[in-house]
């Protein structure tokens, strides 16, 4: 499949990209900077130049606002880097995510206090989709977000300590609602960086205990199951080991 995944460089995007290269898929992983996945398993030299709204790190001729960049001799096989600086640069968005089959956005924010970058990045996202005729996402929120805001210990506890953070994710949960996408939005509880394991549940009604956790990795691994073969077509899944 020719996925393409916002958010690449933050810990569900890079175990998105890694779990997805490993299964043979083509991946575009979009990212603000040519740096931003130099670390890790899914290593791209970031030597490029930003020239325009976006830009290209792949050896292919591109036209546009897709600036051709070579990738270094560190790059995994079938991946390429997008770099997007604005994700309210509709076209550059648009040419990003156009002849893939599916979006996945992996946003996300370690800034404290309001924040908007869920909401917005989602709203560009949308709007390149519909401009290149892409129809498939599949979005990380958060499990409490929304209708799974309910009064049990986990969500009091996760409304106390990241409540900005949960209002921009249900913002842009409310936006991918009121889209024509065949969307499905993925609530996993907290994450964690423990190895693949395989083992995890998910359902929409999947009850979340205080200490309920899953790993990026197994998430990236549901995240890829539901673009293969969806399950969960315009509904809200959450996800727990």
């Amino acid at each position: 499949m020719r996925i393409v995944i916002f958010g690449a460089s933050g810990g569900t995007g890079r175990a998105t990209v890694d779990r997805a290269l490993t299964a043979g898929h083509h991946i575009t992983a979009v990212v603000r900077r040519p740096d931003a996945l130099v670390a890790g398993s899914a290593q791209l030299v970031g030597s490029a130049q930003i020239a325009g709204p976006a830009q290209l790190v792949e050896p292919v001729q591109a036209a546009g606002p897709v600036q051709d960049a070579r990738r270094g001799s560190g790059a995994r096989s079938g991946l390429a880097a997008v770099v997007v600086a604005d994700l309210t640069d509709v076209d550059a968005v648009a040419e990003a995510v156009r002849g893939h089959d599916v979006v996945i956005s992996a946003l996300g924010t370690n800034a404290k206090g309001p924040v908007s970058v869920c909401a917005d990045g989602i709203a560009g996202i949308l709007a390149g989709m519909d401009r290149a005729g892409v129809r498939r996402l599949i979005a990380v929120s958060a499990h409490g977000a929304a209708e799974s805001h309910d009064r049990s210990l986990y969500c009091l506890a996760l409304w106390a300590a990241l409540p900005h953070k949960m209002r921009d994710k249900e913002r842009m949960e409310q936006a991918i609602r009121d889209s024509g996408t065949d969307w499905t939005v993925v609530r996993p509880a907290a994450l964690n960086d423990k190895p693949y394991t395989g083992r995890y549940r998910t359902g929409t009604d999947l009850k979340i205990p205080l200490t309920a956790a899953v790993g990026r990795v197994d998430l990236a691994d549901f995240l890829l199951r539901e673009s293969a073969t969806p399950a969960y077509l315009r509904q809200f899944p959450r996800i727990a080991a």
